[in-house]
């Protein structure tokens, strides 16, 4: 397999968060309406995708062009702070230490995705948001100075409401008013997505081209009001990264990690209730089977070193669906090898 940055450059808000499983199921619908996109058209590659996946998705992470080249903003990894923290001897200086590094859940990795975390910079909402200004240009600059208060990733209630044909206005039950959040990044923000392509079964010029079609019909919910618009922007071909004496993953994306493989584990455990999209969401029986996922920015500590020989972790999540059997949820991830000090 190969491993690709590619770039996307938000255009709108976003009803649902770009996670790289929630990626994958958007682009098997594209799939789905044009075979050419992958070899042997969706139906048989979903088919082997339990052992031999055509891609594999990252979670969306926010990306910064600096003069030194580009950096990578990824999620600050769900150890304990004892990881990444030098030993404080003073007990108060500790505590100190600690309570400011909480609010850091941002880390910088450069383009060539080596991690250490004794190294890593770590930042906060503030710090990122920061770096984004600095690099705006001078119209869009000039625009936010009236913005009193900005951040990176600004959370906003959007009302809806149903129309009772009846009475010809809204009601009680079902008609009653509600609101849904959006998410809505700040002006001129890149983010990217790290993608594992097999070249056998697909290669970087068709999955852009499925992007950037889900960029133009919109991702995720309420895309049919204009949500979930972005932009494709550059691909770039990456190495692997890869450390002689690595001994535990860091999470690209959601997974499902294969069971009785890891002997320590680190993460934030996230309940995936999926419903189908396009013409299944109106089907009599849209939802899928809940499943339980360690989300982005976990580490697992493998039993066996050999796991390192794939560039990727987890399975591949079968039987979710009744309304569509051969349904496949990727629980795989992209990892970026680390090493601890256990």
């Amino acid at each position: 397999m190969k491993l690709y940055a590619i770039t996307l450059k938000p255009i709108s808000g976003f009803g649902t968060s770009l996670k790289g499983d929630t990626l994958f199921g958007h682009f098997c619908w594209q799939a789905a309406y044009d075979a050419s996109l992958v070899e042997g058209g969706l139906d048989n590659q979903i088919a082997i995708y339990p052992e031999k996946p055509f891609a594999i998705f990252s979670s969306a992470f926010p990306k910064l062009e600096k003069e030194s080249g580009t950096i990578f903003v990824l999620k600050r990894p769900d150890l304990p702070f004892s990881f990444m923290l030098p030993p404080q001897k003073d007990k108060a200086e500790d505590i100190i230490q600690r309570k400011n590094f909480k609010n850091k859940k941002w880390m910088l990795v450069d383009e060539n995705l080596h991690l250490d975390l004794k190294a890593a910079a770590f930042i906060s909402d503030n710090d990122l948001l920061n770096e984004a200004q600095s690099v705006l240009t001078q119209e869009t600059r000039r625009q936010m100075k009236k913005k009193e208060k900005s951040e990176f990733m600004e959370t906003f209630s959007q009302s809806h409401n149903t129309i009772n044909r009846i009475t010809q206005t809204t009601g009680t039950g079902t008609f009653a008013p509600y609101t849904k959040k959006n998410i809505y990044f700040y002006p001129e923000t890149e983010l990217v997505i790290f993608v594992l392509i097999n070249n056998s079964a697909t290669d970087i010029e068709r999955i852009c081209t499925g992007l950037e079609r889900i960029g133009n019909w919109g991702f995720g919910r309420d895309a049919s009001t204009g949500l979930g618009r972005f932009n494709l922007g550059e691909h770039d071909e990456l190495p692997f990264p890869s450390y002689n004496d690595a001994n535990a993953f860091y999470l690209l994306s959601p997974c499902v990690p294969a069971r009785g493989s890891f002997k320590d584990a680190f993460f934030t455990p996230i309940v995936r209730f999926g419903k189908h999209g396009d013409r299944l969401a109106c089907y009599g029986n849209p939802f899928k089977n809940p499943v339980i996922m360690a989300d982005e920015g976990a580490v697992f500590i493998p039993k066996d070193q050999s796991l390192f020989s794939k560039p990727y972790i987890g399975q591949a999540v079968t039987h979710v669906s009744k309304a569509m059997p051969e349904t496949v949820v990727q629980g795989y991830a992209p990892y970026l090898p680390l090493k601890l000090e256990i």
